[in-house]
């Protein structure tokens, strides 16, 4: 995975998340979970990492405004 760049966590509120998973469906499934609360974009790839067991997914969130509030 990339580097975390500094304007992904320039703000109070939000954050990067690197999710492990057995497999894609379940990786999909966290983040769908999250962007059904938080504003995310949606990640279409899972990766790999040579020796290591599982996938990796990143979920960028904005975690100052849950989705469905007013501002």
């Amino acid at each position: 995975m990339k580097p975390i760049s500094e304007a992904h966590v320039a703000q109070p509120g939000l954050a990067v998340l690197d999710v492990a998973a057995c497999d894609d469906q379940t990786a999909f499934a966290v983040q769908e979970m999250l962007a059904g609360r938080w504003a995310t974009p949606p990640a279409d790839r899972t990766t790999r990492v040579p020796g290591q067991p599982g996938v990796r997914l990143r979920c960028y969130l904005d975690v100052r405004q849950e989705l469905g509030s007013q501002p």
